[in-house]
């Protein structure tokens, strides 16, 4: 089946507090709109909430079964049929089990229809038609689908097809003598004594061998004879019927009734219904076997399956329910069954799963549905007066609310007020507790009445419906596609059982509407319009009928309707006109205008009927009798205005249609029942006719006083006698009586403006303001009630009319100026009148200045902002539509929606990841460009488009420069291309490149500096330059004196000009700091100065013993306060912490490394520092040479041993007696530096301590041979060699 597509949506109407407050003038209001789709909703005002007046705990109900796929007309024939074939194989023994065909359920009634319509079983078998009825069945073809449904036809259905067109109880014997072998085809096998349908056979002959003599007279009773009804049971003439004495004298012979033979007894078949028996090979078809169970003659079987199918209804349940457990029920069914809470089910799903269950026959789900409980037993969900359910103060407005249920139905409008008796359900509201499918199911009410619904509270309520000029379509459609439900019950659609999918009868022409109630909500369903649906889970809902005037037409041919379906009226259609038009002065003049056709209809009807010849009469009032006592007994209607009854039947009648089906008595004997002679009838109607006149007659004098000419003007006193004489005689408020009071009230303005004129109070207090039409009313109006005053506000009226022309000439140009509108403005401060064209002009004058801000905001584009075009945007709605207006505010909509896409882009283009490439960029950004409006994420855009554009510029600049870049330009060209949101193709290279150099510098730091280093990589490369300053900073940080400019100065050297001004202005000074650091260390210690005096190592204090001298500043050190090397590795060099800045390497661990930057191809700081820190270790090195080989190394080492150091510290040794140790550890360290270092030229003091310092200050060690230092040399020219030699970029742009 296909999935279920809901109908269109009826209107759904929002009543203001106004509209709301008269049901049937809003009813009346929205009629031409909702009777074309047959049902309505109306949702009342937000804070219309009656309180529920039931009592929850002591409501009990019944509810109804339903199973819904029982409910659908389709599926139900379906079942009918599958019930059918069922029953008939029962019937035979058998039982029925529906086979499957490529993995679903076969349509055994799909197909029986389809080989009935293509021309029964022979027809398709003989024109090979099975596999086209496979495919119309949905079967794909080419699989061998049709020999299957044949062989399940022929199996199933063509036996009860046989035996319904009667042809298993005709078989062609007749004159000749049955042969059962002249079908061996169907009995290829004769069944064996030992198998049971040989043993069933014995079994019945022994039986009837003992009963035959006993009973002989009773098995050949007429009665059990074949019976010859005439129909397709009949039996052939010429089938030997045995006798009483030929049995007696032939006790074995038991004989087919068929065939009238006794042969293949083990074949014959004897039926469990009437004793006959039958060869099973005589039936047709044939059995081929014996059944198991019992079987059934086919004269049996046509017997119990023609009889007349039980009428369709719904079974009462078992369970009493209360509305609290009927809910838990129902919350429960609905919960599990789509495994989810209740409340989260979505309304589609439990539609489209209602309309798949009612159509299937696979799935059998059935649930309870609480419907038409009497309110007046339990009580209405509307508060009552009387009622037990006591309301607050607040709340007493909705006991006498028109939309409360229990007052519309006898409201003064609605024409059931006037029927006397209680009609539950239609004038007593019923009630209805609804859970998840249960169904209302397709119907119109009771004498094409109104129906209203309100739903207290719960889940929604799915209506469908289809208008009242579509019923007899709809019931076309449905007769046609399900005719055998309507040939059992014709009064099917009556019976509220049956509902049909409303896609199929969409299909099928009928127009059908959807609707969701909720709670709080109104469903109206108009007259003759069909309507259905189902619950969408549990609920409780409040029901009531009433009928409009405009409905009596259609109630009087609703009950002509119902005559000739033979149905029960609910009520006396002429009873309630007769009490109508007895009330007749009292009536609504439109109603009675109404009443009075149809009373008119009714007289002529009942004077044509009652000359049908029935001279006996006599009065009767029918009305005192129930309903059931004065129905027609043919057509079932109500009587009240005649009958007609036998004495040969006494409590029967018959309406005047159907005095002939009373009974067979002649005319003469029958009598005559009348309520009113046509003499009373007429007087009757002449009433209403007069009330109905008397409100024509008032209409007609309103009309012509209102369209009265100039000499002919009534006077306003006329207009508002006319105004009491609708009040006194309650004629409807209807458009002409609210139209005389709106003139009246205008011309009662008119009076007091001139009254004001003539008293001279115009100048001193303003004229009430009114508008145009109403001055003119006044120039008309008072010619007739004070002609000789015109002529003082005829200036005004002029002016008013100048005012006029201005105005239509300016309102005329396409876009006026907003200075000109304001000018005419402010001429209409000189009168007081409030004119149309003056509303106009300010909606213009609004226009216009919205327009020129639209425009000079426009003007300058790189200030247009969103918020601007947003702000234009939303001033222009609340704009009265125009032209211009419309166009400008497409075109600012238009740019609006642009600007926005495109810095939405712009904005999503920055922030991209991956980022996208600058052509792609670029070409946005000529898209932004073209938008005349201001883009922030578009400026943001443009200007990352130009910094990477500036960003490459300068990556090509240093390409093409020819210079080695420096890391810092480089750093700061990867940090710049990181914040630009463009796909820069160097960029990734630049960073790979910085990477390699920060790479160099930690393994340059990791083989320089020393574990907790204080100094930088370039601090230890570099000259010292500030040797001899930590004494100083020390003073001044004892003084606490402060620096000069309050800042301290800073000895790092981290950029490339820092290195060049350390290279050119320290190199010198190096040497010269370390000597006079040297000196000044040694005068303290070979100064004549007290021992409290002296300040010694790094604590500062006095010297003791142990102390150790630093061979580089010369500085004396306390051993517990520095790091002491070990004696036992034998005499060492010592520097202190302050001369031990690096790491020493060898020179061929650091050539490495400068060849490696070479490679890199980056000039930094730390390389030239290295390079330049190799140039003077090398250089030192060859110097060192030269002296070692000059030959005055013996000069120099006497001069070592009769040093000045040396005999100072033998004089002052009996002042530091302590310090001897010291003193002798530090002459042996000298002596051994003295053959292990090279000879450095003397310049100020002994050469071999000059030697030492120039050593030490080296962060690197030279080379111990003289080959090594050569080749170290070497490979540093080479290295240099190739730097200076090759183009800057030749292997840095190779890395790119």
């Amino acid at each position: 089946m296909a999935e279920f597509l809901p109908p269109p949506e009826c209107p759904v109407f929002e009543p203001s507090w106004e509209e709301f407050a008269d049901p049937f003038a809003f009813i009346h209001k929205i009629r031409p709109i909702a009777e074309q789709t047959g049902i309505c909703k109306v949702r009342p005002p937000p804070d219309w909430q009656p309180p529920f007046a039931c009592d929850v705990d002591k409501l009990h109900f019944t509810p109804r079964i339903q199973r819904l796929n029982e409910l659908e007309a389709q599926t139900r024939v379906k079942l009918n049929f599958l019930d059918q074939i069922a029953k008939f194989w029962e019937l035979q023994g058998c039982t029925l089990k529906i086979p499957h065909v490529e993995r679903k359920i076969l349509d055994l009634f799909q197909l029986n229809r389809l080989v009935a319509e293509e021309g029964g079983f022979d027809v398709v078998c003989k024109e090979r038609k099975w596999t086209k009825i496979a495919t119309r069945m949905g079967f794909a073809p080419g699989k061998a689908v049709g020999s299957h449904i044949r062989a399940h036809y022929e199996r199933i259905l063509y036996p009860y097809n046989l035996f319904q067109s009667g042809a298993n109880l005709t078989s062609d014997t007749k004159d000749k003598e049955y042969k059962p072998h002249d079908i061996p085809q169907r009995q290829s096998v004769q069944p064996s004594e030992t198998c049971p349908p040989a043993r069933r056979a014995k079994r019945l002959r022994a039986e009837v061998r003992e009963s035959v003599f006993v009973g002989a007279s009773a098995l050949w009773s007429p009665s059990l004879q074949p019976q010859c009804s005439g129909g397709s049971h009949a039996l052939k003439a010429g089938v030997p019927i045995p006798t009483l004495a030929f049995f007696l004298l032939q006790v074995d012979l038991y004989v087919c009734l068929l065939c009238g033979s006794g042969n293949d007894e083990d074949r014959l078949l004897l039926c469990d219904g009437c004793d006959d028996s039958y060869h099973t090979f005589c039936l047709i078809p044939p059995l081929h076997d014996v059944p198991k169970g019992d079987w059934r003659c086919p004269q049996c079987l046509a017997q119990e399956c023609n009889k007349p199918q039980e009428a369709f209804g719904f079974e009462q349940a078992a369970r009493d329910y209360t509305l609290r457990t009927f809910g838990e029920m129902a919350d429960a069914f609905k919960s599990d069954y789509f495994n989810m809470p209740v409340h989260m089910v979505p309304t589609e799903l439990v539609e489209k799963e209602f309309w798949r269950l009612v159509s299937t026959i696979e799935e059998d789900v059935t649930v309870e549905y609480g419907a038409d409980i009497a309110s007046k037993e339990f009580g209405s969900g509307f508060p009552v007066r009387g009622g037990k359910f006591k309301v607050r103060p607040e709340e007493e407005e909705y006991l006498d609310s028109g939309w409360n249920l229990n007052n519309m139905p006898v409201m003064e409008q609605s024409v059931l007020a006037h029927i006397t008796a209680d009609i539950c359900g239609m004038k007593l509201p019923w009630l209805y507790v609804g859970m998840c499918f249960s169904s209302f199911c397709w119907h119109i009410e009771d004498h094409w009445s109104y129906s209203i619904n309100y739903l207290h509270w719960g889940e929604p309520k799915t209506w469908y419906g289809a208008p009242g000029y579509a019923a007899e379509q709809l019931e076309d459609v449905m007769k046609k596609l399900a005719p055998e439900l309507f040939e059992s019950q014709p009064d099917l659609l009556h019976q509220l059982v049956t509902i049909m999918n409303p896609n199929t009868l969409m299909a099928h022409g009928v127009p059908v509407y959807r609707t969701n109630q909720c709670a709080g909500e109104f469903v109206i369903t108009f007259p003759r319009a069909y309507h259905s649906g189902f619950n969408q889970g549990f609920n409780f809902a409040e029901a009531v009928n009433f009928c409009t005037v405009d409905w009596l037409p259609l109630g009087r041919q609703c009950v002509e309707h119902y005559r000739l379906l033979n149905r029960y009226c609910v009520f006396s259609h002429d009873e309630m006109i007769c009490k109508m038009a007895s009330k007749a002065d009292v009536l609504d003049v439109v109603v009675a205008s109404t009443v009075q056709k149809d009373m008119a209809i009714m007289i002529e009807d009942e004077k044509r009927l009652r000359e049908k010849g029935v001279t006996d009469s006599e009065r009767v009032a029918f009305e005192l009798f129930p309903d059931d006592e004065r129905q027609c007994l043919k057509c079932k209607t109500t009587c009240f205005m005649s009958a007609v009854y036998c004495p040969c039947k006494p409590g029967l009648l018959v309406c005047l249609y159907h005095v002939e089906d009373l009974c067979s008595c002649p005319t003469y004997k029958y009598k005559l029942g009348y309520r009113y002679t046509l003499e009373e009838l007429y007087p009757m109607m002449n009433a209403l006719k007069m009330r109905a006149e008397s409100y024509n007659e008032w209409a007609s004098n309103v009309n012509e006083a209102l369209e009265a000419k100039i000499n002919n003007k009534k006077s306003l006193v006329s207009f508002k006698a006319l105004i009491e004489e609708s009040e006194m005689k309650k004629f409807p408020d209807n458009d002409l009586l609210r139209h005389l009071r709106l003139v009246t009230q205008d011309a009662d303005k008119c009076a007091s403006v001139a009254q004001q004129l003539l008293n001279g109070d115009a100048d001193r207090c303003p004229v009430c303001r009114d508008t145009l039409f109403v001055m003119v009313t006044w120039r008309w109006g008072v010619f007739s009630l004070m002609y000789s005053c015109i002529y003082l506000f005829q200036d005004l009226l002029d002016r008013v009319e100048a005012f006029q022309q201005q105005s239509q000439k300016l309102l005329s140009e396409e876009m006026p100026s907003a200075a000109a509108l304001q000018e005419l403005l402010d001429v209409s401060f000189d009168f007081d009148v409030d004119l149309p064209q003056l509303a106009e002009l300010r909606i213009r004058l609004e226009q216009a200045r919205w327009l020129e801000d639209v425009q000079l905001t426009s003007s300058d584009h790189s200030s247009l902002t969103l918020d601007d075009m947003r702000r234009l945007i939303d001033s222009g709605v609340g704009l009265a539509p125009y032209p211009a207006v419309e166009k400008a505010m497409a075109k600012l909509q238009e740019l609006l929606t642009v600007s926005e896409h495109w810095d939405d882009k712009a904005r999503n283009l920055i922030k991209a990841r991956p980022r996208q490439s600058l052509s792609s960029l670029v070409a946005a950004v000529k898209e932004i460009e073209e938008i005349p409006a201001y883009l922030p994420s578009g400026v943001a855009l443009k200007d990352a488009v130009q910094k990477a554009k500036d960003w490459l510029q300068e990556v090509e600049a240093l390409q093409v420069g020819g210079r080695v870049p420096v890391l810092d330009t480089l750093a700061e060209l990867v940090t710049r291309g990181r914040s630009i949101p463009v796909h820069l193709d160097y960029l990734p290279r630049l960073e790979s490149l910085v990477s390699e150099v920060q790479a160099w510098k930690e393994c340059a730091a990791n083989t320089f500096l020393c574990e907790n280093s204080p100094y930088s990589l370039l601090e230890v490369l570099c000259p010292r330059c500030d040797i001899g300053m930590l004494n100083l900073k020390r003073k001044q940080k004892k003084l606490k004196e402060p620096v000069p400019g309050g800042k301290k100065k800073s000895t790092k050297l981290e950029t490339l000009s820092d290195l060049e001004r350390a290279l050119s202005e320290t190199r010198l000074k190096e040497m010269e700091a370390l000597r006079s650091l040297r000196a000044a260390n040694e005068v303290k210690v070979l100064s004549s100065e007290q021992d409290t005096e002296l300040k010694v190592c790094l604590c500062q204090k006095e010297p003791a013993a142990p102390m150790i001298q630093c061979e580089l500043c010369r500085g004396f050190f306390h051993t517990g306060c520095v790091s002491v090397p070990n004696v036992a590795q034998g005499p060492r060099v010592w520097l202190c912490p302050h001369c031990h800045r690096s790491e020493k390497p060898p020179l061929e661990k650091i050539l490495p490394l400068l060849a490696s930057l070479q490679r890199i191809r980056v000039r930094l700081p730390e390389g030239d520092a290295l390079r330049y820190m190799i140039e003077r270790t090398v250089n030192w090195q060859h110097r060192a040479q030269q002296m070692l080989y000059s030959g005055n190394l013996k000069h120099i080492q006497d001069k070592v041993g009769s040093g000045l150091l040396y005999t100072r510290w033998q004089g002052t040794s009996g002042q530091l007696p302590e310090t001897n140790k010291v003193r002798r550890t530090s002459l042996l360290q000298a002596e051994q530096l003295q053959y292990s270092l090279p000879v450095f030229l003397w310049e100020v003091l002994q050469p071999l301590s000059i030697l030492v310092v120039l050593l030490w200050t080296f962060p690197t060690a030279p080379c111990p041979s003289y080959a090594e230092d050569i080749g170290a040399a070497s490979e540093v020219s080479q290295v240099q060699s190739r730097g200076a030699g090759s183009p800057p970029w030749a292997c840095w742009s190779r890395s790119f």
